[in-house]
């Protein structure tokens, strides 16, 4: 009989915890941990007071391929890899830590969150299973998330070239005629999965 490392589920315990607070579901918490599911479900009713959300992950490469995805999705990959490669970070350190910049990143810009957790770590699983590449703009020089084995020639990214209705969301209307009418426009910034 192999004995438990107090130690190491103490780390499990606390990475489980912050993926929560972050708004990781279930699914998430089973494959980056090793706790169980019964410890999962009670230690997520715990602290967010519901039980965990049901239903599946994501699973299409294509959502992060459209406009405002692809930018924000760009920039939450770059940070991610930029931890691994530079900063001596694990896996699922990096992964954190870079989805944390994400959110302070897009609070400083006053926008709304495009990429939840759930979305940041299939993403992530995309990239390991080399279903997705970066790819580099042809005009500004930056990397973008691609289709793996996209043609790179001629790239050109949606920050250089937005498509026509790109910003003409619903909530932007919304806060443009509540702007007109003179009433205060507080920025709803809610992380969707």
């Amino acid at each position: 009989m192999t004995e438990k490392s107090l130690v190491n589920e103490m780390l499990q315990v606390q990475l489980a915890i912050e993926l929560i607070e972050l708004g990781a579901r279930l699914q998430v918490l089973e494959t980056e941990t090793d706790l169980s599911r019964g410890r999962l479900i009670r230690l997520y009713k715990e602290l967010r007071g519901v039980s965990p959300p049901k239903g599946m992950l994501p699973f299409s490469t294509d959502w992060f391929i459209t406009w405002l995805p692809n930018i924000h999705s760009s920039l939450f990959y770059g940070i991610y890899r930029q931890l691994l490669d530079n900063c001596g970070c694990e896996r699922m350190e990096a992964f954190v830590k870079a989805f944390r910049l994400y959110l302070e990143q897009v609070r400083l810009d006053e926008t709304e969150f495009v990429l939840g957790l759930t979305r940041a770590w299939t993403l992530v699983r995309f990239f390991e299973s080399d279903m997705l590449e970066m790819i580099q703009c042809t005009c500004c020089g930056g990397s973008f998330v691609a289709h793996a084995h996209a043609p790179a020639r001629d790239f050109v990214c949606g920050i250089c070239q937005p498509p026509s209705r790109a910003g003409k969301t619903r909530k932007r209307r919304e806060s443009e005629l509540q702007m007109a009418a003179g009433e205060p426009v507080l920025p709803e910034l809610c992380a969707k999965s």
